[in-house]
């Protein structure tokens, strides 16, 4: 384990003077201007300042509503196995009940997947129509 306190300074090292990047202590040949960088468009006083103008946000037309303006009254949910038979069969149950209900006017649908409880947990599509 090293110890800090036994490390030995030769006094005639300045402990607050930075340490140079290269070997020389010489910076007199470098010379720094401390004046404003002139790009060539002449002087501030004589160029007109220029006037930003921001373009003004175009209002949109509200998109038109594709569902009813009626509110939604009710919800039906069907669910089937994920295979081609069950997706069939879930055609055939979504058709029939829009025929016993003609006067239904669906407003949104949501599709997702999911497990369903039953005898076995298995994946389902889950297909929920708003009317």
């Amino acid at each position: 384990m090293d110890n800090f306190d036994d490390i030995k300074i030769p006094p005639s090292e300045d402990l607050d003077k930075p340490i140079p990047f290269d070997d020389s202590d010489d910076t007199s040949d470098v010379s720094i201007s401390h004046s404003p960088l002139n790009l060539g468009g002449g002087s501030t006083a004589e160029a007109p300042t220029a006037k930003v103008t921001t373009p003004t946000p175009v209002a949109k037309k509200p998109a038109e509503k594709i569902t009813s303006s009626d509110q939604i009254t009710g919800v039906k949910t069907f669910f089937a196995k994920l295979h081609s038979g069950a997706m069939e069969f879930l055609d055939g149950q979504i058709n029939n009940w829009l025929k016993q209900n003609p006067g239904i006017t669906i407003k949104q649908t949501n599709t997702t997947t999911g497990e369903v409880q039953g005898k076995k947990s298995e994946p389902n599509i889950i297909i929920t129509v708003w009317y």
